[in-house]
């Protein structure tokens, strides 16, 4: 396998996965792990709520790109979870001791390296554990641009942290890659699951028709008998947007990454025009949000504005989901 590269990457989740599948010898990017990962997707849900708020997803859940992709490519994925910090501490140590490069799910607000003004209670964060010295271990985070250390301590915390989505210590290794990949398979799989979920599910609150719900009930906000309720829900719809992990538009745009080498590699000059529609899908969420930032700032904003703005991103990703659908691949 030889020497561990730290990588900077977009996301943490696919920039973890892509550097353990490189380093076990199959060499391949962000973008192309995100996409054949099918961690692209949309999600409105009213019922489960955050500080009283919808959660709203523009990634597929915690651990799904991980599962995905490597059962897609036909690797072999050793995950575990376990009952205490001890416990998880002398099982990352012994995995070192065997070479093993290790990922990690951990909490951000307990990892000390994160600027304080960076620090939240998300405990899907994904970072690598490459090294070990009599201090603590040697980390790469896929956020930071250099390799970071980490303190015993501290680690068993954000290892350990409660509430939603708590870590209980998980940890994954690849244990194996096969000799042959059939990577043209594994990207027209992806793509088509990854179309026929944002048009074709029952679910009205998931795809192209949890945006159009979203966009229902920012219309509804001036009914609202609270005058503070519309801005918080806005802004809520802009942490949620921006501010957690990568970003809706964010992901749009390592979508259009994906395509763009998936055209290369199956020699479809088409997905290259399918990348760039994807990515003025990304700038037009990015639109949106800055629209939704007037009602934050108490400037004078129109629901009917934000509503439009939001109504151009959705018909613009349905606009490629349906020319990809088109291209039978």
């Amino acid at each position: 396998m030889g020497e561990f590269t730290h990588r900077h990457s977009a996301h943490c989740e696919s920039g973890v996965v892509s550097s353990l599948i490189t380093h076990g010898g199959y060499p391949i990017s962000e973008v192309m792990a995100f996409g054949i990962g099918n961690g692209l997707t949309f999600a409105y849900l009213p019922i489960v709520k955050i500080d009283g708020m919808p959660l709203i997803a523009y990634r597929m859940p915690p651990r799904s790109i991980i599962k995905t992709i490597t059962k897609r490519l036909g690797l072999v994925l050793r995950m575990k979870t376990y009952p205490n910090p001890t416990v998880a501490r002398d099982d990352l140590s012994a995995m070192l001791r065997e070479g093993k490069l290790v990922g990690l799910q951990t909490s951000v607000y307990y990892l000390p390296y994160f600027p304080p003004e960076m620090r939240f209670h998300f405990n899907a964060h994904n970072l690598l554990v490459y090294g070990q010295d009599e201090n603590g271990f040697n980390v790469s985070d896929p956020v930071f641009e250099d390799p970071m250390h980490i303190g015993f301590n501290d680690l068993d915390k954000a290892r350990f942290a409660r509430g939603v989505f708590a870590p209980k210590g998980a940890c994954y290794t690849i244990e194996s890659i096969p000799h042959e990949i059939d990577l043209k398979k594994a990207i027209t799989k992806a793509i088509k699951r990854t179309t026929g979920m944002m048009l074709y599910t029952p679910f009205p609150w998931v795809g192209i028709r949890g945006m159009k719900m979203m966009k229902k009930a920012i219309l509804k906000l001036p009914n609202h008998p609270h005058k503070r309720y519309a801005s918080l829900y806005l802004g809520h719809i802009i942490r949620m947007q921006e501010e957690i992990g990568t970003g809706g538009g964010g992901f749009r745009l390592m979508y259009a990454g994906f395509l763009f080498e998936a055209a290369d590699i199956l020699g479809r000059d088409e997905l290259k025009i399918a990348s760039t529609m994807m990515g003025e899908s990304g700038d037009a969420w990015r639109r949106f949000a800055l629209s939704a930032s007037k009602a934050c700032k108490g400037s004078e904003y129109s629901v009917e504005e934000i509503a439009s703005k939001l109504q151009e991103a959705i018909d613009l990703e349905e606009k490629v989901y349906r020319y990809l659908r088109g291209l039978k691949l």
